[in-house]
């Protein structure tokens, strides 16, 4: 069955069709809530939240928009809502949030010596620490585009903005990545050097 029939299904509660949707989507929200909160365990705790939530909110999903698109929502609310809860509990004891963070794995090549291995990975968690210092709306849109591969119309349609807006953070968030990793002495481009593969999505 094609995506729409099988929303089609879901909706009528069909869990097994619902079962395939999870199994099409699953690596790339995984992916997304990883980027975002930089903890495999969360990430996967968080996953299972978003296909629960997707379940229990199918008959408000109207079909404006791809189911996977819809998925990424409510992937991202989920992801973000647990980081504005952490960050008031890390306020709370007064814990700074890069030590409760855990370091994104990097996807090492075997062919790379360990030099090349070391600067990957340093690379990788000067991202990160540069990624958690810009503001919200501008970490979740690189995220978005960098990482997890979306185009401007899908970024336009997820976050209920216009393409013209999109396109402006994108690139004042672009600017202040760059800016942040050139002040701290990392030289290296950004964000297109981002040593991550891209959200696998349908």
């Amino acid at each position: 069955m094609t995506e729409q029939e099988l929303v089609a299904a879901a909706r009528k509660g069909d869990a097994d069709a619902f079962e395939e949707l999870v199994r099409a989507n699953q690596k790339w929200v995984y992916n997304l809530a990883l980027r975002l909160t930089g903890s495999p365990e969360d990430a996967l705790d968080l996953s299972q939240e978003a296909f629960l939530n997707a379940w229990r909110a199918l008959g408000s999903f109207q079909g404006g928009s791809s189911f996977s698109t819809w998925l990424y929502r409510l992937t991202s609310n989920v992801c973000l809502d647990f980081l504005r809860a952490r960050k008031r509990r890390q306020a709370a004891v007064g814990v700074p949030a890069s030590l409760e963070q855990e370091e994104v794995p990097v996807p090492l090549s075997a062919e790379l010596g360990p030099e090349e291995r070391l600067e990957r990975k340093e690379r990788a968690a000067a991202l990160r620490r540069a990624l958690d210092t810009l503001p919200e709306h501008q970490r979740q849109i690189l995220v978005l585009r960098e990482l997890s591969g979306l185009s401007y119309q899908e970024i336009s349609q997820y976050l209920g903005l216009d393409m013209g807006t999109v396109k402006s953070r994108l690139t004042r968030g672009r600017l202040a990545l760059k800016n942040i990793l050139l002040r701290d002495g990392n030289f290296f481009d950004a964000p297109s050097s981002i040593p991550a593969e891209q959200a696998e999505r349908k």
